[in-house]
């Protein structure tokens, strides 16, 4: 049976309909996707996203560790509150799972990672921390709720206690603050602006009827995934996984190789360099009708690509998709849907951020 997070019972209160992912019952709409997604776009929207997997990692070493196991460099963190984004490799350079990293102390940083590879981040995570004398510890009494969209800031900033507000208010983006039993994040997966908030799962209640009584819309998983995919921003499993390295993704830029450190999947990662490398994550605008789905072939002038990632994006009102394709294909391309070829645009994502369509995507 799957799991069920704090705000189950809203979620139904709502009539919300509740889908299988990863293990969780969660919402997948509340009735119109379509009305989530231009909820965030213009307004506020909120999500349950209390399925994610919240992990502390404590103790004296634990820079170091993070340093070995991550693509991205931790000493990038400096001051309390900041994040990092960055992939966890194997050590053939593949991605076992992409993740937030926020620095709360030298002797305590907070992960958060994706609640479908739970098991096997967990057990990859403890299993490097053997060498380095640390706690791994499972935060799975925090609920999380993100609340995305040009309105959100101030809807959030509106319900905090007034000694609270100014420290949140100045958050930077990429950045938290803890501050009691609230871990408030200026993150997320929409390409808006917004929180996200780690609370007691009686906080959360509170907080989701608050916001509901303030106009924000909430948002199901459907919703999600078109956000996230105007805002060019991978899914774990369909555009990248642990068979694809973070160079053939998109991400080179979440992989520091400027200095000696030694991390997992490092010596894989500089042989795909020198060896070359021949895919790249791109994305595609569909000229005419029809929608793009991931498995659907593209065919380019380098040869034949598939598609990662697609939708109908409601802000574009046409299909994009993410696809990877030889790392020599340029401009057009053209994308097989049901035996039939359509052209395509080559573009660099994101496709949208901050409500607007990005430049050079239209």
């Amino acid at each position: 049976m799957p799991k069920r997070t704090s705000l189950f019972d809203a979620h139904v209160t709502a009539n919300a309909r509740m889908v299988d992912f990863g293990g969780w019952d969660m919402p997948i709409n509340y009735g119109s996707q379509i009305e989530e997604h231009h909820a965030v776009r213009q307004g506020a929207g909120m999500f349950d996203v209390s399925h994610m997997t919240v992990v502390d990692i404590q103790g004296p070493r634990s820079r170091g560790f993070l340093s070995y196991l991550l693509a991205n460099d931790v000493a990038k963190l400096k001051t309390p509150g900041r994040a990092l984004y960055s992939c966890m490799l194997n050590e053939q350079g593949g991605v076992l799972d992409d993740l937030i990293t926020y620095y709360l102390d030298e002797s305590c940083f907070r992960l958060v990672v994706n609640a479908a590879t739970r098991e096997k981040d967990l057990g990859w995570i403890e299993l490097q921390a053997q060498a380095f004398d640390i706690a791994v510890l499972e935060r799975s009494e925090l609920a999380m709720i993100a609340i995305q969209g040009p309105l959100a800031r101030q809807v959030v900033l509106d319900w905090l206690p007034g000694d609270q507000v100014s420290e949140v208010e100045e958050l930077r983006p990429f950045c938290a603050a803890q501050l009691g039993e609230l871990f408030i994040a200026r993150t997320g997966y929409t390409g808006e602006d917004g929180f996200e908030v780690s609370l007691s799962p009686e906080l959360a209640t509170i907080f989701w009827n608050y916001c509901l009584d303030a106009g924000v819309a909430p948002c199901g998983l459907g919703a999600r995934d078109t956000l996230r995919l105007e805002a060019g921003m991978n899914l774990y499993t369909q555009d990248m996984d642990e068979h694809v390295t973070p160079l053939e993704s998109g991400l080179s830029w979440t992989v520091a190789l400027d200095d000696e450190r030694a991390f997992i999947g490092r010596d894989a990662l500089q042989q795909q360099i020198v060896a070359g490398i021949d895919r790249k994550l791109v994305g595609l605008v569909l000229q005419g009708r029809g929608v793009l789905r991931p498995g659907q072939r593209v065919v380019t002038t380098s040869g034949d690509g598939v598609i990662t990632s697609g939708s109908f994006s409601p802000t574009l009102q046409r299909a994009v998709g993410l696809a990877r394709i030889p790392q020599k294909a340029m401009h057009n391309c053209q994308v097989d849907i049901r035996d039939k070829l359509f052209d395509c645009n080559i573009v660099r994502p994101p496709f949208v951020r901050n409500g607007g369509v990005c430049e050079g995507i239209l």
